[in-house]
C-alpha cells in the first residue's frame, strides 16, 4: 500500500507513519514545519520531505490512501489534488478504525487521565506478553513508537474528543466503536471548538450513543457529569461505576494490595493516578488479566512521557515535569505533588499555551487550581496570544481568575529569576507547551 501523509509531522501523525513504514508500505510526507523529535525520527525513518511546504504534485494516481492532519487546511493543495484524482482521504482515527475491524476494541476516553490509563494497560499487557496493536498520545519507555498497526487479536487506543481533521469535524473516538471503554472523567476543554460547557458534555454523550448495545463501558462515578450521562444511557449500556485503588503512603511510596491479601509498592503517586489505574485493572481484567499480575505489573510502572515525570533529583530538591495545561489536569496535578510530598514546599509553575487557557471566558474555570503549592507561578507570552488570533489578556485579569497568591510573567527569564535560589523542595512545570522554548531540565544542572 502506498500512503501519503498530509502534516507528516504532527504527534500521532508522524509515529503513524512511521509505523505504516516499518511494516512494510511505501509512504510519503509533507508538512509546512516539522519540529524535533518529529525531524529526526521521520528523517531516520526515510519519510522526511525534501523540502517543506505543499506541492500537489506530490498527489498521484498510484497513491492508495491520503491520510490528513489537524494541522492542514481546508484549502490546503494537496488535499485539493487528492479530491480531485478520487483518492480516499482519511482522518487519522478513521484509518486506524479501518483497519482494526476485526480486532477487540479497548478505548480510553475522558477530558483527564485517559494517556495515563492507555499506558497503563499497555504496559500490563507488554508484561504479560499479550499480543496487541496500540495508539497512546505519549511515548513510553519500551515501546518505540506511538502506534503499533499489526495482526494482533486487540489495539488499545486512548480516545481524543478534539476534531479529527479539517474536513472531519467529528471527536476522533466516534471512529472507533469499542467494545470495552473506559471514561475518566469530563472536566470543560478544547473551547475553539466546543464553545460551552453544555456543547463539549454533548460530545461524551454522543459518544456514548455511539456504543455497540453490548459494549463494556466504565466511568468514573464520583465525576457529576459522568453520573448524569451514565444515568441517561444505563437502560441500553453495560454501566459499571469505578471509584480509586485503595492506597497509603509509606517511606517507599505509596502501597495498594490485591483482592488476594498482597500488597505492592507503587512507583506512581496522586489520587488521580489511582483513579486510572482502578480503570485500568477493570479493563485488564475484562481482558484475562488476573489481579495479581496487574498489580505485580504495575510495580514498574513509571508514567507516560510528561506525566509528572521526574526530570531532576538532588538531597535538597525534586523537579518534575507534567503535561498538565487545562484546569482539572493542573489542580489534580498539583494536588498529587501535595499528597505525596506533604512537608516540602512545593513550586507550582504553569504556562498557559492553548487556545482555551489564554481565552477570557475560559480563564476562570483555573479558579485555585494552584491552591495546594506554596509559591504559584503562570506564565504566557503575548506572542502566543497574537498567533493564535486572541485579544490581549493582562497580567491582572489572570491573578484574579486564579485566584490567591499568584505571580504572573510574561518573560521567562524574569520568571527564572524569581524562583528564588538556593532551590530547594519541589518544583513543578506544568504545560502542554515548551515555556518558550525554554530548557527547563538545563536550568537544575548547576543544582
Amino acid at each position: 500500500m502506498r500512503v501519503h501523509f498530509i502534516a507528516v509531522g504532527g504527534s500521532i501523525m508522524h509515529n503513524l507513519a512511521l509505523a505504516l513504514k516499518y511494516a512494510g508500505h511505501e509512504v510519503t510526507g509533507s508538512d509546512d514545519e516539522i519540529y524535533d523529535p518529529a525531524r529526526s525520527r521521520l528523517e531516520k525513518g526515510g519519510i522526511l520531505p525534501s523540502e517543506m511546504g505543499w506541492d500537489p504534485d506530490r498527489i498521484s494516481n498510484d497513491i492508495d490512501a491520503v491520510i490528513l492532519g489537524m494541522h492542514a487546511r481546508q484549502d490546503n493543495p494537496e488535499l485539493a489534488r487528492a479530491i480531485e484524482l478520487d483518492i480516499r482521504v482519511y482522518s487519522f482515527p478513521e484509518f486506524v478504525s479501518e483497519q482494526s475491524s476485526d480486532k477487540k476494541r479497548v478505548v480510553i476516553a475522558g477530558s483527564h487521565g485517559k494517556t495515563s490509563t492507555t499506558s497503563m494497560i499497555m504496559h500490563v499487557l507488554r508484561n504479560a506478553k499479550r499480543d496487541f496493536d496500540y495508539l497512546v498520545g505519549a511515548q513510553l519507555p519500551d515501546f518505540e513508537l506511538m502506534v503499533h498497526l499489526s495482526d494482533a487479536p486487540v489495539i488499545v487506543i486512548e480516545g481524543d474528543e478534539y476534531l479529527s481533521s479539517p474536513i472531519d469535524r467529528r471527536p476522533k473516538f466516534f471512529h472507533y466503536k469499542p467494545h470495552i471503554t473506559a471514561i475518566t472523567g469530563v472536566a470543560w476543554d478544547h473551547m475553539n471548538v466546543f464553545p460551552t460547557l453544555e456543547n463539549y458534555i454533548s460530545q461524551f454523550d454522543q459518544y456514548l450513543d455511539s456504543l455497540p448495545d453490548d459494549a463494556v463501558c466504565f466511568y468514573y462515578e464520583k465525576d457529576k457529569e459522568l453520573k448524569t450521562l451514565a444515568s441517561k444511557h444505563s437502560k441500553r449500556l453495560n454501566l459499571k461505576g469505578y471509584k480509586a485503588v485503595p492506597h497509603s503512603y509509606t517511606h517507599y511510596g505509596a502501597v495498594v494490595s490485591d483482592n488476594e491479601g498482597g500488597s505492592y509498592v507503587m512507583q506512581i503517586f496522586g489520587s488521580h493516578n489511582f483513579e486510572n489505574m482502578q480503570a485500568a485493572r477493570l479493563i485488564c481484567s475484562e481482558l484475562g488479566i488476573k489481579d495479581h499480575d496487574f498489580f505485580k505489573a504495575m510495580k514498574t510502572f513509571k508514567g507516560a512521557s510528561m506525566r509528572l515525570q521526574e526530570i531532576h533529583a538532588s538531597d535538597s530538591l525534586t523537579v518534575f515535569r507534567d503535561f498538565a495545561h487545562a484546569p482539572s489536569k493542573v489542580r489534580a496535578t498539583v494536588r498529587a505533588i501535595r499528597e505525596r510530598f506533604q512537608k516540602e514546599t512545593v513550586t507550582a509553575i504553569v504556562e498557559l499555551h492553548t487556545f482555551s487557557s489564554l481565552n477570557k471566558d475560559f480563564i476562570p474555570q483555573y479558579k485555585g487550581a494552584l491552591d495546594s503549592a506554596d509559591h504559584r507561578f503562570v506564565y504566557y507570552s503575548p506572542h502566543t496570544l497574537e498567533i493564535k488570533k486572541l485579544p490581549p489578556v493582562s497580567k491582572e485579569e489572570i491573578c484574579d481568575a486564579f485566584g490567591g497568591d499568584v505571580e504572573v510573567f510574561t518573560s521567562i527569564e524574569d520568571l527564572v529569576k524569581a524562583i528564588s535560589t538556593p532551590y530547594t523542595g519541589i518544583h513543578l512545570w506544568m504545560s502542554s507547551g515548551r515555556f518558550g522554548d525554554f530548557d527547563v531540565q538545563q536550568m537544575y544542572k548547576t543544582d
